[in-house]
């Protein structure tokens, strides 16, 4: 699945949990195509990543979602997207979105 609205960073941490980060400040017209893209991703997730769950805990991936709206001029919706997951849920998460 090719992305257009979000564009991830990757990082890995000492304790081998990898973060995929996105952020997409969009005008409001485009609010809902960018809701829809992480619906999609968070949908994959959920089908093909295991178990959802801090890794910590024994889970294979989590998600963070941070949403607002800035008044502007021009107003404009903001979106934080924050995945993380083991290195098996990061590889098959790079595959799949070519991250």
């Amino acid at each position: 699945m090719s992305l257009r609205w979000l564009d991830f960073d990757y990082s890995e941490g000492d304790d081998d949990v990898g973060v995929f980060d996105a952020l997409a400040s969009v005008l409001p017209e485009h609010a809902d195509a960018v809701r829809a893209e992480i619906d999609a991703v968070l949908a994959w997730a959920q089908a093909e990543g295991g178990r959802r769950a801090p890794v910590e805990e024994g889970g294979d991936w989590d998600a963070e979602l941070q949403q607002s709206q800035d008044a502007g001029p021009p107003a404009r919706h903001e979106f934080g997207l924050t995945i993380s997951g083991t290195a098996a849920f990061c590889e098959a998460f790079r595959s799949r979105f070519s991250v």
